[in-house]
């Protein structure tokens, strides 16, 4: 089904009913499935620093999908509104060069 020229999907958790859409991420940008890394083993370098935070990728996307429960998702949904501020800070953003 198609809503607001978005390919709308729909499943159900939990005996509510989910509509989404799968979004590709700007082009640059990726996402990360990350595991917290509970070997026990540290490093000098990490303990020094006080840093017990270790992570693991398991998982690189460049899609998702994102739900609705009480209304079909639109091109008008906040979520999808700030994806259009990647296109905002890469028009804004420069370097400044000194000599």
């Amino acid at each position: 089904m198609e809503i607001d020229g978005l390919a709308v999907e729909e499943a159900h958790f939990r005996g509510r009913k989910l509509q989404g859409t799968t979004i590709s991420l700007p082009n640059g940008y990726a996402g990360f499935v990350l595991v917290k890394n509970n070997s026990g083993k540290r490093k000098a370098y990490d303990v020094s620093e006080g840093n017990s935070n270790d992570w693991e990728m398991k998982a690189k996307f460049d899609k998702l999908t994102y739900w609705n429960h009480d209304n079909p998702p639109s091109k008008d949904d906040p979520f999808l509104r700030s994806f259009h501020w990647f296109t905002v800070a890469e028009a804004v953003s420069f370097s400044i060069i000194c000599s």
